[in-house]
């Protein structure tokens, strides 16, 4: 049996009670750690925690090579725990696929995802939310990416939210930050709103809107940052904005 289990966002108290029961229940526990990690919590955190031992896995150790995990699924109990919900990222839909294809039975256990996590932070309404996208470090010069800019534009155009990852480099303990993020948007989005949502599922996230490039000049603190641009706004959701991510109130002079 292998059994996705989502850990949640911030530490290693965000996992449902029905994920606990998994990972303490397991013969054996593998964690990847490459397409988010707990801001409020290391991998000897979740083991003290749930009292088992955990294996980490970076992207080859689940992508090229994930015979380490089937393998003990054949066999055994195993738990696999990523951050938020399990199946956002569709290489463990993949890896779910090989179980399946290997006949290993498979579960999952969901647990909060940022997109949830940010419309209920930012008071931005769920379903208003359109086609998320990843913002990238910078290299060098280079502008950020267009397929980015078009998926949020497209968005806009549809009057649609649009929730922006920032990218992470875990292996080197690096974060791309909110600010760091409208910093590189600002350019491309003249006068777009931004909201950043740092270290949700936290007892103390914060919540910001403003402009990108007032956004660009602030700083959001520890990771992980989200970045949220909206597109046309609801009477609720501007008062929303007011009231929990503290926005001016010259953002919404013109109705917008």
């Amino acid at each position: 049996m292998l059994t996705f289990v989502g850990l949640g966002l911030y530490d290693e108290r965000s996992i449902t009670i029905e994920g606990r029961d998994a990972v303490r229940g397991a013969d054996r526990a593998f964690v990847e750690r490459y397409t988010s990690t707990l801001g409020g919590a290391s991998v000897a955190d979740l083991e003290a925690y749930h009292d088992v031992e955990i294996e980490a896995r970076d992207r080859a150790g689940v992508e090229r090579d994930p015979a380490a995990v089937l393998d003990a699924a054949e066999t055994e109990d195993v738990a696999f725990l990523v951050v938020g919900d399990p199946m956002v990222s569709t290489t463990h839909v993949d890896l779910r696929l090989r179980a399946h294809d290997r006949g290993i039975d498979t579960r999952i256990v969901h647990g909060t995802t940022a997109q949830t996590a940010a419309s209920s932070l930012t008071g931005l309404q769920n379903y208003r939310f359109g086609k998320a996208t990843t913002v990238p470090f910078a290299y060098g010069d280079r502008p950020v990416p267009g397929s980015v800019v078009d998926t949020i534009e497209e968005n806009r155009d549809r009057g649609l939210h649009t929730l922006c990852y920032l990218d992470i480099k875990a292996a080197e303990d690096r974060y791309l930050t909110a600010n760091a993020a409208a910093d590189r948007l600002a350019p491309a989005l003249d006068d777009a709103i931004g909201v950043v949502v740092a270290r949700a599922g936290s007892p103390e996230p914060c919540v910001a809107a403003d402009t990108l490039d007032q956004l660009a000049e602030r700083e959001f603190g520890d990771p992980l940052h989200l970045l949220v641009v909206p597109g046309a706004l609801h009477d609720l959701e501007r008062e929303a904005l007011s009231a929990l991510a503290n926005a001016p109130d010259r953002l919404f002079a013109d109705g917008s």
